[in-house]
């Protein structure tokens, strides 16, 4: 058995309907569909990412506390622009986190309205 591929990323969030618009128009992810109990969709480019309210107090301490997900991005200083420019919080401003050979990597975050981190990556070749 081997393990290789993601097919949906799962956030607890406080309020379904204030979540599903975020992610939808403000950070411009195509919405799915919603499905009962309190649930949402949407695709990243074939991976499902699932909000969902909590189920019981244990997961309502979950909210906020979850993984970070990193979207790839081509130009990190446009989108990290782009995002903020929609009122979105900045956690960190597009920063290069480590050059490793020909490629820079940079990274940007961002918090969500239930405090999560959303990251942006860009791979960016090393200017001769």
């Amino acid at each position: 058995m081997t393990l290789s591929a993601i097919g949906q990323i799962a956030f607890v969030v406080r309020d379904i309907e204030a979540s599903t618009a975020f992610y939808k128009d403000k950070l411009g992810i195509p919405f799915l569909f919603s499905a009962p109990p309190k649930l949402a969709f949407f695709d990243l480019a074939g991976i499902r990412l699932m909000l969902a309210e909590p189920k019981n107090e244990t997961e309502n301490h979950k909210i906020g506390t979850n993984s970070v997900i990193y979207f790839k991005v081509d130009d990190i200083q446009s989108v990290f622009e782009t995002i903020k420019g929609r009122g979105v919080e900045v956690a960190e401003e597009a920063h290069l986190v480590a050059t490793m050979g020909t490629i820079e990597l940079w990274m940007a975050f961002f918090r969500d309205i239930d405090q999560n981190l959303i990251g942006v990556m860009s791979e960016v070749p090393v200017k001769s």
